[in-house]
């Protein structure tokens, strides 16, 4: 008995043990998998690639990358690596064309933002020589202390002028010792969601136990929670997905964040949000599942958009006008990111006055928080960018005939170092009924001159028909589980409805101002929203039926 009760012990300790084992965190890293003949699945960045079966170092297949007038990448971003840990970086490449040249332009990520680190092994001044037969590029390398991830990009330019050419690319490499932990042992507590501006704030406190997650995976459909036959699987991450229309949005978060915000949604629409902690990556992913998932719903605020430009081939619907100096606004793209783009360089710092200009803003009398938000990126010395507001601009010719309303405070902005920031909401009006210019007003100097970027540039409002969530007077909900019946007191009259999570209503009723009693007990056990709006204020409560 006792050698039994001794080899249980043992059985438990070492199924809590993480084990090392070392891993390619490359996805389809011999070009053997294919969406279509021009996209190797998992690589996102793939221009001027085709899939080639006559040239290859080993398996079926190639990626043959064929060079232009203008420099052509293929890019795949590795998550999940460990700072200070050494990593193998490898592929094989055939160059034996005068029309071609390649080479690695790679980059550790701490997060999106890329680091500067290796910057001569991985970004080298030297491009790909002429060879008969497949070369290899290797390189072993410690991850920076900050690096999260890391962008393995490779690339082809025309030689000498001539383009056309192709070389060609295989087995690639991105590998190191990976400690594989076991599945998280709880879920995190307090999650919450909640409306705001054209999408949701999440919310909730850090998983705790004696295996803590590295990240969690946000999940949501519109109406419906996710079905458990159709729970995250383990060893197949779920990536971050924006797009409504693959029948549901997912983002990853790292842990210690404790919350994360999701811009837009699809407004008027009921999102069910769940959250799983995970460890590991890859195929090494293992997520918790178990028991009751953490889930919160909203309804998404019914907001019009008013203004939405991201700048996909030219500066769209905004104007450029240059009050002095040569520099203007332009359309620019790098890194596969299109935007707007000013600078005052040019040989040197040079004296500029340039504006970026909306169209003319009607806003509907009958909506409300007219609201501006966008991204914004910079670089080098010079003046900060001013965002400017006015209700009286013409619509055309010089910008300063008009009256205009420096609002660059009430905005975030970049710090530098091409960093890309979140303006969050810049409130422009309490209430509709006015036509409104919104303008970026760049300056420059012969001493210092900045160059800054602007991107999806968004102005919207609420409209009367939904509302958004109010806290300044929390309606209090009880009991909450309930069995029978749910209680609440309104000081003025209220829309109350219930809805469950398949969007649809199973209560609704205008009630007056006063305490009042629902009963819930003909309603299946479930999770319900109870919706009680009262004039332009509305509280959404997740309603728990037992």
């Amino acid at each position: 008995m006792k050698k039994i009760y001794l080899l249980s012990i043992l059985m438990l300790i070492f199924a809590g043990m993480q084990t090392i084992q070392a891993q390619n965190f490359v996805l389809n890293p011999g070009m053997e998998t294919w969406t279509s003949d021009t996209q190797p699945e998992s690589w996102n960045i793939a221009e001027n690639i085709t899939k080639d079966a006559a040239i290859k170092h080993s398996g079926s297949f190639s990626a043959k990358h064929t060079s232009a007038s203008s420099t052509k990448k293929m890019q795949q971003v590795i998550e999940g690596i460990t700072a200070g840990e050494t990593y193998t970086i490898e592929y094989w490449f055939f160059d034996n064309d005068n029309a071609a040249k390649s080479r690695i332009w790679s980059y550790w990520l701490n997060g999106t933002t890329t680091i500067a680190a290796d910057e001569a092994v991985l970004r080298p001044s030297t491009y790909s020589e002429n060879s008969d037969q497949w070369q290899q590029f290797s390189a072993v390398l410690v991850a920076p202390a900050d690096a999260t991830g890391f962008r393995f990009e490779v690339r082809v330019y025309n030689q000498d002028g001539n383009n056309g050419g192709a070389v060609y690319y295989d087995d690639f490499t991105f590998s190191g010792d990976v400690v594989i932990k076991p599945e998280p042992s709880a879920y995190p507590t307090a999650f919450a969601a909640t409306a705001t501006g054209t999408g949701a704030i999440l919310s909730w406190n850090d998983a705790t136990g004696t295996q803590l997650p590295d990240a969690y995976l946000i999940y949501a459909e519109i109406g419906v929670p996710k079905n458990t036959n159709e729970l995250p699987v383990d060893g197949v991450p779920v990536a971050n997905n924006l797009d409504i229309s693959e029948g549901y949005i997912a983002w990853n978060v790292a842990y210690g964040e404790e919350g994360h915000v999701f811009e837009t949604l699809e407004a008027g629409l009921v999102y069910l949000f769940q959250i799983f902690p995970y460890t590991n990556t890859g195929e090494n992913i293992d997520y918790k599942t178990d028991g009751s998932v953490p889930s919160a719903g909203i309804v998404v605020n019914h907001y019009q958009i008013l203004l939405h430009e991201t700048f996909d081939a030219d500066l769209g619907v905004m104007n450029a006008f240059s009050v002095s100096g040569e520099q203007e606004w332009t359309y620019y793209n790098f890194n596969n990111e299109d935007y707007a783009r000013i600078s005052g360089y040019s040989g040197g710092a040079v004296a500029n006055e340039d504006w970026l200009i909306s169209p003319a803003i009607v806003t509907p009398a009958d909506y409300f928080d007219i609201t501006l938000k966008f991204r914004s990126a910079r670089n080098y010395d010079g003046n900060a960018l001013q965002l400017m507001l006015s209700t009286n601009y013409s619509g055309t010719g010089n910008p300063n005939s008009a009256s205009w309303t420096d609002i660059t405070d009430m905005a975030d902005w970049s710090a530098g170092t091409w960093t890309w920031i979140q303006s969050g909401d810049v409130l422009i009006a309490e209430t509709g009924g006015t036509t409104y210019y919104i303008a970026f007003k760049y300056t420059s100097t012969t001493e210092a001159a900045a160059t800054w970027q602007v991107d999806d540039v968004m102005v919207y409002g609420i409209s009367s028909v939904g509302s958004p969530e109010n806290n300044e007077e929390k309606i209090s909900v009880y009991p909450n589980p309930a069995s029978r019946f749910v209680n609440f007191t309104t000081s003025r009259q209220a829309r109350v409805s219930i809805t469950d999570l398949s969007g649809r209503i199973v209560f609704s009723e205008t009630l007056q101002a006063g305490q009042h009693r629902l009963p819930v007990d003909q309603l299946n056990q479930g999770l319900y929203l109870l919706s009680i709006r009262q004039q332009n204020q509305t509280q959404l409560t997740k309603l728990v039926v037992e």
